[in-house]
């Protein structure tokens, strides 16, 4: 089964989210662009504290981590974007995109 991935960071909000989706060349309102394999479904969203919340459906960790070492790490990089403060996997028992 796939794997859940959660990314929350403080102090970065959808200007920031933007730029690191224009970097990768990617329109999650569209969804063109050059999405990576292996990533079943994102999410981005703004929370009311402030912090940013990335949520992702992978069809495993190696492929995100692909993702990460080549393209997503140097985009945030680039972006000016902090370290998530929270990184959490999960195991994902029930999956549904419509």
């Amino acid at each position: 089964m796939s794997e859940a991935l959660f990314f929350e960071f403080a102090g970065v909000g959808a200007d920031d989210y933007k730029a690191v989706n224009t970097l990768l060349g990617l329109d999650p309102v569209t969804g063109s662009g050059d999405w990576p394999a292996g990533l079943l479904s994102h999410t981005g969203a703004a929370a009311p504290d402030g912090s940013f919340l990335v949520f992702e459906v992978w069809d495993s960790q190696e492929s995100q981590g692909a993702f990460m070492a080549s393209r997503l790490g140097p985009a945030l990089g680039q972006a000016g974007v902090p370290n998530p403060t929270r990184i959490e996997w999960l195991s994902v028992v029930g999956h549904h995109q419509a």
